[in-house]
């Protein structure tokens, strides 16, 4: 599977659940296969999600189970898929199509395509690009919701970072991980865990074995990333839950743990590979500008004479800290002469960026425009700063919030799946070959 096969493989598993489905909803002999709330998901639905990923998995379709497993997995995820995308929408979020434009373009860049190119590509592997474009949408809709709820429902408080610093955890580096899950319901009896711990510890001989551990996920895992090969990528160790997060640091790479309890089911690791935590430094430059602010008063053309004038003064000798004094509308650096302070390139967007990196130490620019006036920059010096400290502490916040959000969102989509109507009649016995009413 070439690169750009393996970003898009969750999108492109759902090519034909939006504009595809709307279209063949008029058709009278397509089978609804699932209802879903108001919603339903169609026979042809299915198929078209199931043969996006035969055709990526052709030539090597021994990874994937058989084709009535496949289509259950496939079903749930369809079906959580619009659980989340309709309270998306009850909830007010909406995708521009400047958003969806940016999104199609990074993934692009990404595979340094043009977006001919990525149209191309799409064609030849088979997908309207139509589709595409309002599947993405939908991606990006199901994204925003999760960011709206991480925002509203999980917190990190000071001293959970203090107490994550102090622990020494960070030091322990990231880890690459694969993850199988069977999973086992909230309310099983003693005989459904036994069933689901025999079923994980028969998974876990047939990859000791010898069978690959990416078409063991694909075949067998109940996680929402199965059809990844449960492939979790890099993350921190602190971002691994702590239940697992001690076995998985005593690991070499290669190694295999045996099939763990945990609140969803029966949980088998993988260590793919690990990383040791290094230093951050991070190159700082100290600057000092005059700005003449566009607004009311001042409209662009006068801002843009005035900062012609000012820089005319600064080649005949004048003194820039004085002139900023004096003239320049940044009421936080005025006062000091102009001085913006020690900064990373980016501190204070592009276009100052740009022009630092034009620049040498002492050395005046002429005067530039950005969103908000004109402005006239001298770089003062440069260094190398040691930034890990400040790093690891927004790295500490960042992990503690992740953990949060996977175990929070989890438990989020476990409720909204509880709480809304769902008829699966594919598990009721509807064969794949039957795709007529």
């Amino acid at each position: 599977m070439n690169a750009l096969k393996r970003l898009l493989l969750p999108i492109l598993l759902l090519v034909g659940t939006s504009v595809f489905a709307q279209t063949l909803a008029t058709q009278s002999l397509d089978r609804v296969i699932a209802v879903v709330d108001d919603s339903v998901i169609l026979r042809s639905e299915l198929d078209r999600a199931l043969n996006n990923i035969l055709a990526q998995y052709s030539g090597r379709s021994d990874q994937l189970p058989p084709r009535d497993v496949l289509e259950r997995q496939v079903l749930d995820r369809i079906i959580l898929i619009k659980l989340q995308a309709t309270r998306a929408r009850e909830t007010g979020i909406r995708i521009s199509e400047v958003e969806v434009d940016g999104a199609i373009g990074n993934v692009a860049n990404q595979n340094g395509m043009t977006l001919d190119q990525l149209r191309y590509s799409l064609a030849q592997d088979g997908f309207n690009y139509n589709e595409f474009r309002e599947t993405m949408r939908e991606e990006l809709l199901l994204q925003r919701l999760r960011s709206r709820f991480v925002q509203s429902q999980v917190a990190v408080s000071e001293s959970e970072i203090d107490n994550l610093l102090a622990s020494g955890q960070l030091q322990r580096g990231d880890v690459h991980l694969g993850h199988i899950l069977i999973s086992v319901p909230d309310s099983a009896d003693a005989e459904t865990v036994q069933v689901g711990r025999e079923k994980a510890e028969g998974v876990r001989k047939l990859i000791e074995d010898g069978m690959d551990f990416n078409a063991a996920a694909i075949r067998y895992s109940n996680a929402p990333n199965a059809l990844e090969g449960g492939d979790l990528g890099w993350r921190a160790l602190t971002e691994v839950p702590v239940a697992f997060s001690e076995i998985v640091e005593q690991m070499r790479p290669g190694e295999v743990t045996p099939a763990i309890r945990g609140p969803s089911g029966f949980h088998i690791l993988k260590l793919f590979d690990r990383r040791a935590q290094s230093l951050r430094m991070v190159e700082e430059f100290n600057a000092r500008h005059i700005m003449i602010r566009i607004d009311e008063l001042t409209p662009e053309p006068e801002a843009r004479a005035e900062a012609e004038r000012l820089y005319g003064l600064l080649q005949n000798g004048a003194d820039f800290a004085e002139l900023a004094r004096e003239h320049s509308k940044d009421h936080n650096t005025a006062p000091l002469g102009g001085d913006m302070g020690w900064f990373p390139i980016d501190g204070y967007g592009t276009a100052v960026a740009h022009e630092l990196g034009h620049l040498t130490d002492g050395q005046i620019s002429q005067p530039f425009q950005t969103d908000v006036g004109w402005h006239i920059l001298q770089r003062l010096g440069s260094r190398e700063q040691d930034r890990t400290e400040e790093l690891m502490r927004r790295q500490a916040s960042e992990m503690i919030r992740t953990r949060k959000a996977e175990e929070e969102y989890d438990r989020y989509l476990r409720q909204l799946r509880g709480e809304a109507y769902i008829e699966n009649r594919l598990a009721r016995g509807a064969s794949a070959s039957d795709s007529e009413s």
